[in-house]
């Protein structure tokens, strides 16, 4: 058992390379417990309590909701100023059980065994140290619980036709993150984190998203080329020395271009873990 004066002191986080700009949430708000947590969905039944982690604006966390109640969610971000997203996301669907804080994940503000899952979406790869928060999630999570984590894998991602300037933007991107204190190839290590956190009995598996009708292509390569330009990411770019804005420019319009080819496709590659704890 972990008193609370001997739990370890918040980390610095790392800082979120991609920020809340609206080509973000574009991103954000499309995801849901189908698409983003399958994996998960067999372990959940009506009743259990949740924590889920990093929630955004909360759609993934809605859906965990429906799918628990009477169980509570406890949805937490170390943002505050998007939790009046989700909030309104849970209002709109008319959901009852479900509370947000900010937290932050390297030092969780709950006792011991709070929650019978423990879940976290495309977190990890940004936080500034991704086994001590698992450790976190594990200590939070009651005897027989499950600790959930899944993250895209940067490295691994794949796309036709192919663009000399969107292996650039991959390539900035990997170094503005990691600049930033992230690992935008999480996908791959998450089970190696999960083992040095201390979990001994846990199931990986990967799954991908996919976009090839003209619709997500238009989609997701809109809300790359906004994201390059406009968000907070552009500005940690070109403030970082990684970048300049006219280079941002010239990989926003490849993105661009690039939606628009009819036999176009993007593979988005992720790991997940499910962590029993014993």
């Amino acid at each position: 058992m972990t008193h609370a004066a001997e739990r370890p002191k918040a980390h610095e986080t790392a800082v979120y390379t991609h920020g809340h700009h609206e080509s973000v949430l574009r991103s954000h708000t499309w995801r849901t417990a189908a698409n983003s947590a399958a994996y998960l969905l067999g372990s959940l039944r009506p009743g259990l309590d949740v924590l889920d982690v990093g929630c955004g604006p909360g759609t993934i966390t809605a859906d965990l909701a429906a799918l628990v109640a009477p169980g509570r969610v406890t949805a937490v971000d170390a943002a505050g100023d998007v939790l009046a997203k989700a909030r309104a996301t849970a209002a709109e669907r008319g959901l009852e059980n479900v509370e947000f804080a900010v937290a932050d994940v390297h030092a969780l503000d709950f006792p011991d065994d709070s929650f019978d899952v423990v879940h976290a979406h495309q977190v990890l790869q940004h936080v500034g140290d991704p086994v001590q928060a698992l450790r976190e999630m594990r200590r939070v999570c009651r005897p027989g619980g499950i600790v959930a984590a899944r993250d895209s894998d940067y490295g691994a991602f794949g796309w036709y036709p192919e663009r000399p300037a969107l292996d650039g933007w991959l390539d900035l991107y990997h170094r503005v993150a990691r600049a930033n204190g992230g690992e935008p190839d999480a996908g791959r290590r998450l089970f190696s984190w999960a083992r040095h956190a201390g979990f001994t009995d846990v199931t990986a598996t990967t799954t991908a998203w996919t976009f090839t009708t003209p619709d997500e292509r238009a989609w997701w390569s809109g809300l790359w080329a906004d994201r390059t330009v406009d968000s907070s990411y552009a500005d940690l770019a070109v403030g970082g020395g990684h970048a300049t804005r006219a280079g941002l420019a010239e990989i926003g319009e490849a993105w661009r271009e690039w939606g628009t080819q009819e036999d176009a496709c993007f593979f988005v590659p992720h790991g997940e873990i499910l962590c029993r704890v014993p």
